[in-house]
């Protein structure tokens, strides 16, 4: 799937980076590269389906990131 968005830090729980998707979903990724870790980023991904990922935070869908663009 393809997301475009911009990043956002999340501050439930211990805290977390996540996606705010121009389609209005939101995606919480796994391992989010330390490059796109900043806050307002808009970035184009190239991304799959987590749907295995376990996690204490209940926000968005869990996805892997295969590759990304900064816009």
């Amino acid at each position: 799937m393809q997301i475009i968005g911009k990043i956002q830090h999340q501050a439930f729980g211990t805290g977390f980076w996540g996606i705010i998707g121009d389609d209005g979903l939101n995606y919480r990724p796994n391992k989010l590269p330390k490059a796109l870790q900043k806050e307002g980023l808009r970035i184009k991904a190239e991304a799959e389906d987590a749907p295995n990922q376990m996690s204490v935070h209940m926000w968005g869908k869990a996805v892997i990131i295969n590759s990304y663009e900064i816009l």
